[in-house]
């Protein structure tokens, strides 16, 4: 089914966190002790970081959907079943990533600003 709405948002922030951590982690692992669990700590961190530098919303004529890169951490539900939707903005340490917060789940990647979904049922969750 073809979009009606459809937007990936880039991690600025995890992107760059990432990178100022990760290139003097993967500089001193490599160069001054290549320890096999450095490494393998230091492959887990650039695909957690992978994972999390991006997050597509897409809205077609009967779901909102969204997913991490790579479709990771996929979820679904349908139009019917949202009561409502508004901008809010989040707490900065509510953090980024998959969060529960205590206005739901929250699903992010940069800045505050997100859309809160209001199911029929009363829960609530985040997208950012």
């Amino acid at each position: 089914m073809a979009p009606i709405y459809r937007h990936t948002q880039i991690g600025t922030a995890i992107i760059l966190i990432f990178a100022v951590t990760l290139l003097p982690l993967a500089a001193v692992t490599v160069l001054v002790e290549p320890n096999p669990w450095y490494i393998a700590v230091l492959s887990l961190l650039v695909l957690v970081g992978a994972v999390f530098a991006s997050l597509t919303v897409t809205i077609d004529t009967r779901t909102l959907s969204w997913h991490f890169t790579f479709g990771f951490w996929k979820k679904r539900v349908a139009l019917e079943d949202i009561a409502g939707a508004e901008p809010v903005v989040n707490k900065w340490w509510w953090g980024l990533g998959i969060r529960a917060t205590p206005r739901g789940w929250l699903y992010n990647v940069s800045g505050l600003s997100a859309v809160e979904i209001t199911r029929a049922d009363g829960r609530t969750f985040r997208i950012g």
